[in-house]
């Protein structure tokens, strides 16, 4: 008997699935537990195996679609059978409508049509005042434009949607005379000065300069990587505060883990991790940094969830240690560990990836002395860790080296001021140079 196999939902916040690639094709034999297809989230990547046992009599959907979850996507059976009622648009389709209801039906789509963009008997664009000052002063690039007032006309709504969308200009930029293949690189997509400079530099380049230039599409991840970071500076007015601390008492207790740890059962414990630790402890006197801001409110939380960043194949990933507050310096270890191995893997859940309250990024480990950290949209802070160097202080009269650790914190001036987040760092900086009492409470 003929069987659908349906996209799935790899986390409760996922709603689609890019299909990456097809690895059986119509009317290939497939075995119990044979990989059909590969799929991915914005932040993961899986592979489906077969669940049953027959011939793939059907496939719906192509390498790249976007998949709703839970749709089908293909139909496993014996050769022969009909898959007649198995196609995802057959089971999102409408009951069967009465006559007297096909009138009502009419007269809503009539109700909304779609309008473009008309010009007066001058030539002149139809467009209200409060729209064409907004457009001015935003610097909305009008190709764009979609008009949904009366007759054509544009009006405010039509430019904001412009904005939000990332359709700007900047206002050395003639608007005008924009190429259609020009992509803007500025914040939120902003056609920048230079922008136009490649689009004619690129249109320049001569047939044996263009073979040695390799054209790769980004990946769906990169996408939202390149989205999320540009909505980040967008909404939030970010600055940057950088300390340092002595990281003598950070090396010695590591030095004494790993020489008595496992006898105590205790794994291979980071700086990063004791770095986490104190963050986690520290931030239960922070709650400004401990938060989201989600336009005009503040959401504050009784636990620490702490997004970590992970550098992977695919680009950054941040999964996040719930209650890390709760958790002991071993635990947290331990924790941090498989969910690097994790995102590494590409076989996350989508669910381990959202919920964080507050964000560390370590650097320090590629040799980064300080550095500006992007806030993860709607937390309202992150923190860098950077690299150890031998730095100089006066012990006693005399002047001795030490280890020393920086710092960089990236906060929402939106959110909080910057003795806030000063008062953190200087927190922290703290209970990292005396981490064995930080331990002991």
């Amino acid at each position: 008997m003929a069987k659908a196999i349906i996209m799935p939902k790899p986390g409760i916040t996922v709603e689609s699935c890019i299909m990456t690639k097809w690895l059986k094709k119509k009317g290939d034999t497939v075995a119990l537990g044979d990989v059909l297809f590969s799929y991915e989230t914005d932040k993961a990547a899986f592979e489906e195996e077969a669940k049953e046992a027959g011939t793939l009599l059907e496939i719906f959907f192509n390498d790249g679609d976007e998949v709703p979850c839970l749709a089908n996507v293909c139909v496993i059976g014996n050769s022969g059978e009909s898959v007649a009622g198995f196609a995802p648009q057959s089971e999102q389709a409408q009951p069967e409508q009465a006559p007297q209801t096909a009138p009502a039906a009419a007269a809503v789509e009539a109700a909304a049509p779609v309008i473009t963009a008309t010009a007066d008997a001058e030539g002149r664009m139809k467009i209200s005042p409060r729209a064409k000052a907004l457009a001015q002063s935003s610097g909305a690039d009008m190709r764009f434009v979609a008009a949904t007032g009366p007759d054509g006309r544009i009006i405010e709504r039509d430019i904001r949607a412009l904005i939000d969308a990332g359709k700007t200009v900047h206002a050395c930029v003639d608007a005008s005379a924009i190429p259609d293949s020009v992509t803007g690189t500025g914040i939120g997509g902003k056609i920048m000065p230079h922008d136009l400079a490649c689009a004619e530099l690129s249109s320049e380049i001569t047939p044996s300069c263009a073979e040695d230039v390799t054209v790769e599409k980004l990946s769906n991840m990169r996408k939202v990587i390149a989205k999320t970071m540009g909505e980040s500076l967008n909404s939030m007015a970010q600055l940057t505060l950088n300390s340092s601390f002595d990281a003598t008492e950070l090396q010695k207790v590591r030095v004494t883990i790993k020489e008595k740890g496992a006898a105590l059962g205790l794994g291979n414990i980071t700086v990063n991790d004791m770095i986490m630790y104190a963050v986690a402890r520290t931030l239960k006197n922070h709650k400004l940094l401990n938060a989201n801001r989600i336009g005009d409110e503040m959401h504050f939380f009784r636990h620490v969830n702490l997004g970590m960043a992970v550098d992977t194949e695919r680009g950054l990933m941040v999964p996040t240690i719930f209650s890390a507050d709760t958790l002991s310096l071993n635990e947290i270890s331990a924790q941090s560990k498989a969910l690097a191995s994790e995102v590494r893997s590409g076989a996350i859940n989508p669910d381990k990836l959202t919920g964080g309250t507050f964000t560390v990024s370590n650097l320090g480990t590629l040799g980064v002395e300080s550095f500006t950290p992007i806030i993860n949209p709607p937390q309202t802070a992150i923190l860098g860790v950077c690299c150890i160097q031998q730095k100089v202080k006066s012990v006693n009269g005399e002047m001795k080296l030490y280890p020393s650790m920086g710092l960089s914190i990236t906060f929402d001036h939106k959110a909080l001021d910057g003795a806030d987040a000063a008062r953190f760092l200087k927190e922290l900086t703290a209970n990292l140079e005396s981490f064995t009492l930080l331990m002991a409470i």
